[in-house]
C-alpha cells in the first residue's frame, strides 16, 4: 500500500532502499521502519516544494531540517532523520542515480548524552513479585526474570524459540541485530522460572495448539512485543514503582547492576550483543553517577 501523501515511484525507491538494507545488513523490522518514516517524511516535504527525491540539493535539506526545527523535533530525533537521509543519498550515488550526495556536507545537531534510565536493584524484586500467580503471571515473570537475567533486546526475547534454551546448561542461543549470534548464561533464579512455566503454564496456555515459539499468549501463539510492554507496566504500577518501566528499562538495569558489580565493559559488550565497545561505555557514566550520588548521600562533606 502506498503511503499517504507520498509518489508511487518515490514509495518504490524508498522500498528499494530499505530492501538493500535488509539484505546487506540483516537490519531489524523496527530499524528499517524508522529508515521508511525519515524518508517519507522528506519526500512529502519535497513534493510541496515540487522537489523529487532524486532532485533534492543541499539547501532542499538545509530548510527541511529548519521546518523540523521549528516544527519542535528534538535534536536527536533530527539526528536520527538525518543519518536515514545520508544513508539513503550514499545508496542512490552507489546504485549511479545520482552524481552527488546532497547531505555529504551537512553537520548532525550536537546532542547531549542520555544517559539510560535504570532501576534498582531492589526495586527489580519488587516487579519481579508484582505477576499474579496464574498461568499468565508466571509467564510474565519467567519473562521478566530472563530479560533481567540475560539483557535482552524485547525483540530478542518475544522470538525465543523453545530449540534455542537450554536450560541443562543454564545458557540461551539469541540471535541478535545483524543476524548475529551469542550464548547467554541465564541465572539460577531464571532457569527455575522457566521451568515451571514450560512445564506448567505454558502447557496450560498452549492447550491443543502447536507454537515453537518459547513465551506465548492467552490464545496460544506467540506474543508481541507491544503486549508485554503493557503487562509490564501494569506489574510495575502494583508494584509501587514510580518510574517509566519498559523491557528497554530492564536490559539497562542488567547492565548497570553487573557493571555495579564488578563487570569488565568486554564481557558486558558480549553479553549485550554491541558490535562496538563504545555503545557499551554509556554504563560507566550511569555506574560514576551513582557513586556521586552515594558519595553525596553518606560522606559527611558530600
Amino acid at each position: 500500500m502506498t503511503a499517504k501523501g507520498v509518489d508511487p515511484k518515490e514509495q518504490v525507491l524508498i522500498q528499494r532502499f530499505m530492501d538493500s538494507l535488509w539484505m546487506e545488513f540483516g537490519l531489524s523490522k523496527h530499524t528499517l521502519t524508522s529508515y521508511g518514516s525519515d524518508l517519507k517524511q522528506l519526500s512529502q516535504w519535497l513534493a510541496k516544494k515540487s522537489v523529487c527525491l532524486l532532485d533534492c540539493q543541499r539547501e532542499h535539506l538545509l530548510l527541511c531540517l529548519s521546518w523540523r526545527v521549528a516544527q519542535g523535533y528534538n535534536p536527536r530525533s533530527t539526528s536520527r532523520f538525518l543519518s536515514s537521509v545520508r544513508r539513503f543519498y550514499q545508496y542512490c550515488v552507489r546504485e549511479n542515480m545520482i552524481k552527488n550526495d546532497p547531505s555529504a556536507l551537512i553537520d548532525s545537531p550536537k546532542i547531549g548524552r542520555a544517559l539510560p534510565k535504570t532501576v534498582t536493584e531492589k526495586e527489580i524484586e519488587a516487579l519481579l513479585a508484582a505477576p499474579e500467580n496464574d498461568a499468565l503471571g508466571q509467564r510474565d515473570v519467567a519473562m521478566l526474570e530472563l530479560l533481567y537475567a540475560c539483557g535482552l533486546r524485547i525483540s530478542e526475547l518475544v522470538t525465543i524459540e523453545v530449540s534455542q534454551i537450554s536450560l541443562h546448561q543454564g545458557v540461551i542461543r539469541v540471535t541478535g541485530k545483524g543476524n548475529k549470534e551469542r550464548l547467554i548464561p541465564i541465572g539460577e533464579s531464571a532457569i527455575d522460572a522457566l521451568k515451571e512455566y514450560i512445564k506448567y503454564s505454558r502447557v496450560e496456555l498452549l492447550g491443543d495448539k502447536q507454537c515453537n515459539t518459547l513465551f506465548i499468549s492467552r490464545r496460544g501463539q506467540a506474543m508481541t512485543r507491544q503486549t508485554f510492554w503493557h503487562r509490564i507496566k501494569r506489574h510495575a504500577t502494583v508494584a509501587g514503582i514510580k518510574k517509566t518501566i519498559s523491557p528497554h528499562v530492564l536490559r539497562h538495569a542488567f547492565a548497570t547492576h553487573l557493571l555495579n558489580h564488578g563487570a569488565d565493559l568486554r564481557s558486558l559488550q558480549m553479553l549485550l550483543g554491541h558490535s562496538d565497545l563504545s555503545t557499551t561505555q554509556i554504563y560507566t557514566y550511569v555506574a560514576q553517577e551513582r557513586l556521586k550520588s552515594l558519595h553525596k548521600q553518606h560522606h559527611p562533606r558530600g
